[in-house]
């Protein structure tokens, strides 16, 4: 497996597809990067080199005790980026992965970055507070996630991953593929998936926002359970001047698995302009 070391006995892996303009695609929490299984093949079809990488604590990289929060975050992927010298790059952060898109872009600028890509995101802020009255996630919220990952963090996952595809009160995806996602989420380092919650849930990424300076897609399912639109895309695409919206109808959180014709020509055509 290709991996690349960001800091002292860390590694990230990471898979490197086709050739042509690179998409590098971040997954969401507590998943892997085995979650962009639907889009590798489209966008390779469609000529562009492909990097998928497991955050650290997640899929097959490294799992240490500490460093999960996102100025560490954006770094293992700036070291990636590097490592690969990748340039005129699209990034694509599902999720929590929003968050590592936002990082970067507001901390290492834009030179090694064509397009930006939010993809049912956690920024700008998720934290509902004196100055951010409309985050997604407030105390007791926060405090519950914690206590059910410490607490049974199978359970808890388990059916965090349903409530991911579903949309109402229905299912978007097959059992199987509630499975699959149960299993990547069984395999992550348990105190990465307990400190990420305080990572994606109380970082403040309007500033970061504020500096992003390259074409962006906002794309966001109508019936996110997860993340609300109207608490993230929405407030993502308002905060990016000239940025695109793209709201897919009756798409719940896991919208790249439950909606993956709609999010793929999405992305394509956004790739494409």
């Amino acid at each position: 497996m290709p991996t690349v070391t960001v800091s002292t006995g860390i590694e990230l892996h990471y898979d490197d597809y086709g050739t042509g303009a690179p998409v590098v695609l971040i997954h969401g929490w507590p998943l892997s990067s085995r979650s962009w299984e639907a889009q590798i093949p489209a966008l390779v079809a469609d000529g562009h080199r492909v990097v998928t990488y497991d955050r650290r604590g997640f899929g097959h990289s490294s799992q240490p005790w500490h460093g999960y929060d996102y100025d560490t975050f954006a770094a293992d992927l700036d070291a990636l980026l590097r490592h690969l010298d990748l340039r005129e790059v699209t990034l694509v952060g599902f999720s929590m992965g929003g968050g590592e898109v936002a990082r970067y872009l507001g901390t290492y600028g834009s030179d090694r970055i064509a397009r930006a890509v939010f993809a049912g995101a956690v920024p700008p802020y998720l934290y509902r507070s004196a100055d951010n009255p409309d985050g997604a996630l407030d105390d007791a919220t926060i405090t519950a996630f914690q206590q059910g990952v410490t607490t049974d963090r199978i359970a808890f996952v388990d059916g965090f991953a349903t409530s991911f595809f579903t949309a109402g009160d229905t299912l978007k995806v097959s059992d199987s593929q509630v499975r699959y996602a149960q299993e990547l989420a069984h395999i992550a380092s348990p105190k990465a998936t307990l400190d990420c919650i305080t990572a994606f849930g109380r970082t403040d990424f309007r500033g970061d926002l504020a500096k992003i300076d390259v074409p962006t897609l906002v794309i966001h399912g109508d019936s996110d359970a997860i993340l609300p639109l109207a608490h993230s895309g929405k407030r993502t695409h308002e905060a990016i001047a000239g940025s695109r919206l793209v709201v897919i109808t009756d798409g719940p959180h896991g919208i790249n698995a439950s909606h993956p014709t709609e999010f793929n020509e999405a992305l394509l055509d956004f790739l494409h302009s």
